[in-house]
């Protein structure tokens, strides 16, 4: 055999190789059409529908938060509203020399740091166990006098609420200056009360406020609450306010810039802008025409989804979106994105052929060295 000869067979061998191993090389998964196959598999259940306008519409679900009437419907309470955890300064004079409370030659008695306890109650000599919570101090002030009076004529008597444990407000969270607030005549609604506590850290565009009031717990987007005055609520003592960023999430597989979990930067986010901040497509590995969302999908939607009727439970659903076209670009502005979905960019079928040739070339190039090294 010539040496020409010899050397096409070395060529040959090496292109031979390459391809055979081509079979085993790794892969970032399905190509577009091993899931369009896959998908009218009968035996599979698995639903392949291709994104338009109507479908993006349709498969449309809006998550809107809002605070329940309870907390919406409630009026602001004065800030000098008693509360059990509040402490109190109480002075009471008399109009006789010597007094019921007073000692000789004095005409006001200071009780001073009155606790309120748990059940709402104080108690003052004389008068026993007052009801102190739900009042103002100038209320308090009557049922004092109404219950001296009949012991000590005609006496006087002053009520100061002291700032204590009652009304007070938790603002924890991405704030600046997390910790324990009373409630005051300028924070008695929400807003006001994350301005006190130094404001918001997380971006607005994910940004959500959480208020937790007694069993009751309501949630609204930061944006809404700066926006919307109704979301604006009147705070109650012992409040929780919790603020936090979003936690939806779908997860960037595939041909992509980036595999993993992916927060989301807005409140909706379209199947084009996931793809964005997933880094895009792979333009090296990457097929365009085979985009898929995959998700379980409602059986309500999903039937609207395929014209049927008949299903029921949740549906595995495998959105393909064709980027190539331009009605594709556009349904993929409309797709909107869901918490837990999964976006998988296919690679296309020249990227494995691209391997195959890395591998052969570097065959022929080792073959040629060692022929080298021979002569």
């Amino acid at each position: 055999m010539g040496l020409k000869a010899k050397a096409a067979a070395r060529l040959a061998g090496a292109l031979l190789i390459g391809a055979l191993a081509g079979c085993t090389l790794p892969r970032s998964g399905p190509t577009a059409s091993d899931l369009e196959r896959r998908g009218s598999d009968p035996t599979f259940s698995m639903q392949t529908v291709n994104v338009t306008p109507t479908i993006a519409a349709i498969t449309r679900v809006d998550t809107p938060l809002g605070f329940p009437s309870s907390m919406t419907g409630a009026g602001t309470v004065s800030p000098d509203t008693i509360a059990a955890g509040d402490r109190l300064a109480v002075t009471v004079w008399e109009n006789v020399n010597t007094g019921l409370l007073a000692g000789v030659g004095q005409k006001n008695t200071p009780l001073a740091d009155l606790q309120v306890d748990q059940a709402g109650d104080i108690y003052v000599p004389y008068a026993g166990r007052i009801r102190a919570g739900g009042l103002t101090p100038d209320q308090l002030r009557d049922r004092l006098v109404a219950s001296l009076e009949q012991q000590t004529p005609d006496p006087q008597i002053e009520v100061r609420r002291v700032a204590g444990d009652g009304s007070t407000v938790a603002v924890m969270g991405e704030v600046a200056e997390p910790g324990v607030y009373p409630i005051e005549a300028p924070t008695r609604r929400l807003s006001a009360m994350l301005a006190r506590a130094g404001g918001a850290k997380v971006p607005i565009e994910v940004g959500q406020v959480k208020l937790e009031r007694g069993g009751t717990t309501g949630r609204v987007w930061l944006q809404d609450l700066y926006d919307n005055p109704v979301e604006d609520v009147a705070l109650r003592p012992n409040d929780r306010v919790i603020v936090e960023t979003d936690r939806r999430a779908f997860t960037a597989l595939g041909a992509s810039g980036r595999q993993s979990r992916v927060n989301f930067t807005q409140r909706d986010m379209s199947a084009i802008e996931a793809i964005a901040a997933a880094g895009g497509l792979d333009g090296r590995a990457a097929d365009p025409t085979g985009v898929f969302i995959f998700r379980e999908e409602r059986s309500d939607i999903a039937n609207r989804v395929l014209g049927r009727g008949d299903l029921v439970g949740a549906q595995r659903m495998a959105y393909l979106i064709d980027l190539t076209k331009p009605e594709g670009l556009f349904a993929a502005r409309d797709f909107v994105v869901r918490d837990g979905d999964t976006i998988y960019m296919t690679e296309a079928p020249f990227a494995a052929w691209s391997r195959v040739l890395a591998v052969a070339v570097t065959a022929v190039n080792f073959t040629a060295s060692v022929d080298n090294l021979a002569n």
